[in-house]
């Protein structure tokens, strides 16, 4: 029963983050196209991020996605 339950929670979970890359990249294409002042370097790594969270997303490793796309937003400061 525990197995079970464990099991939908995993695959709740991997819904959930499948769901909110999409979400998370929205909100950095936003600030991006804000024009946020940042050293290009920051700019650069950021876009950078944002790539490699979309293609993890596409390749299903949301929880990779997720990471990358954090970083992203951590630099944009949202």
């Amino acid at each position: 029963m525990k197995l079970i339950i464990a099991a939908l929670a995993l695959a709740a979970s991997s819904t959930a983050f499948a769901n909110s890359c999409p979400t998370q990249m929205k909100a950095i294409d936003a600030k991006l196209a804000s024009s946020p002042a940042l050293a290009a370097a920051d700019m650069a790594q950021v876009k950078q991020l944002r790539a490699d969270g979309e293609k993890f997303h596409q390749e299903g490793k949301h929880s990779e996605s997720m990471k990358a796309l954090g970083s992203a937003k951590k630099i944009l400061g949202i």
